[in-house]
C-alpha cells in the first residue's frame, strides 16, 4: 500500500506543477473558491473568548498550525488549534458565511459533492509508528444552506465538525512538526463512502491513499436540498449542546479536470489537437481543459503536456 501512496503523491506533484506552469496557481488553488464574507455571527454560550473571531473561518483552511514553540502540521491525527485559525460556535449560536460566486449542484463533481466544511475534528491514534484510527473526535454543528441568505435548507444527518479531518500536506509526517512541500487540494472531497472503513481502524498509508490528494473536510451534496445553487452557509449549535464545533473554512468543490484525450481513444495525438483547434477562442466548448470556459493557449499547453 505504501507504493500506492507514493504513486498518489507523484501524481499530485505532477498535477500541481502543471497548474503552476499554465495558470500561475499554487498547488491546490486552481478553481479554488472559499467563503469571503461573514454575514452574521452569534457566539452562543460556552467556549473561549479567544475563539470568537468569525473571520477565522474565511479563506483557505489551515495547513500548518501552532507557533515557533509548538508547531504542527494539520493532519487527520493533528488538527488546527490556534485561536486565529478557528472560530467556535457556542450553544445556541450560529455562523453565516457567504461565497463571492454561487456554489452549484454539479452531479459531475467528484462523488457528486458540491461543498466542503472544515473544522478541527481529528482521529485519536493507537500507534505511534504508523498512526491508525482509534476513534473520531468530532463536535457536531448543524449545516444549512441558502441561495438568498433568507430561506435556509437543513442538510440532514451531517455534522459540520466531523468526517473527514483536515489534511494539509501530502508529503508530511501526520504527527510531524515540519510542513511538507506538496499541498493537498481543499476543493477536492474525500469519497463519502469510505466513512465506515476509515472508522474501522484505517492506518496512515491506507488513509493517505484514500484521501487521494484531498484536503479532507465534511462533504456536502446539494442534490437533496432542492436548490440548484447556494451562496450562503449557516452553521449552528443546539442550545443544549454538550460539545461545540470549531470552523476553519468552507470550500466550493472543483470539477474534475478534463482529460487531454479528447476523443477517448487512449491516446493524446493529432486527432485531439484538431478538435481543440477547431474550437479556438470559443466559449462553453467540451474541450476546455483548464476550466476557464474558453479555449486558449492554456488548454493547448495542457494538451501538449499529455502528448503520447
Amino acid at each position: 500500500m505504501r507504493s500506492e501512496a507514493h504513486h498518489i503523491l507523484k501524481r499530485a506533484r505532477r498535477s500541481c506543477l502543471q497548474s503552476m506552469l499554465v495558470v500561475g496557481a499554487t498547488c491546490g488553488s486552481l478553481h479554488a473558491q472559499f467563503a469571503v464574507e461573514v454575514v452574521d455571527y452569534e457566539r452562543g454560550e460556552g467556549g473561549s473568548d479567544s475563539f470568537s473571531d468569525p473571520t477565522a473561518a474565511l479563506g483557505e483552511p489551515t495547513r500548518f498550525s501552532g507557533s515557533m514553540m509548538e508547531p504542527s502540521v494539520v493532519s487527520p491525527f493533528q488538527p488546527a488549534w490556534r485561536s486565529d485559525e478557528l472560530v467556535t460556535i457556542g450553544a445556541g449560536g450560529h455562523l453565516v458565511l457567504a461565497f463571492e460566486e454561487p456554489v452549484r449542484d454539479e452531479p459531475t463533481n467528484p462523488f457528486g459533492v458540491d461543498l466542503i466544511i472544515f473544522g478541527n475534528a481529528f482521529f485519536t491514534n493507537f500507534s505511534q509508528d504508523s498512526p491508525c484510527v482509534s476513534t473520531l473526535y468530532e463536535e457536531g454543528g448543524l449545516i444549512e444552506v441558502s441561495a438568498d441568505g433568507i430561506d435556509f435548507v437543513l442538510i440532514e444527518g451531517v455534522s459540520a465538525d466531523g468526517l473527514y479531518p483536515t489534511l494539509g500536506f501530502l508529503d508530511a509526517d501526520p504527527l510531524g512538526m515540519e510542513p511538507g512541500d506538496v499541498h493537498s487540494d481543499f476543493t477536492r472531497p474525500v469519497d463519502p463512502a469510505l466513512a465506515d472503513w476509515m472508522l474501522a481502524g484505517a492506518c496512515w498509508d491506507d488513509m493517505l491513499s484514500a484521501y487521494d490528494g484531498s484536503g479532507g473536510g465534511t462533504p456536502i451534496d446539494l442534490a437533496d436540498t432542492g436548490l440548484t445553487e447556494i451562496r450562503f452557509v449557516r452553521i449552528s449549535t443546539l442550545s443544549d449542546a454538550l460539545v461545540l464545533p470549531e470552523i476553519d473554512g468552507i470550500a466550493d468543490v472543483a470539477p474534475e479536470a478534463a482529460t487531454a484525450d479528447l476523443n477517448h481513444d487512449g491516446r493524446v495525438d493529432g486527432e485531439d489537437l484538431t478538435l481543440l483547434l477547431a474550437d479556438w477562442n470559443l466559449f462553453d466548448s467540451p474541450w476546455d481543459l483548464d476550466g476557464d470556459n474558453v479555449i486558449t493557449g492554456k488548454d493547448l499547453v495542457l494538451l501538449l503536456g499529455g502528448w503520447t
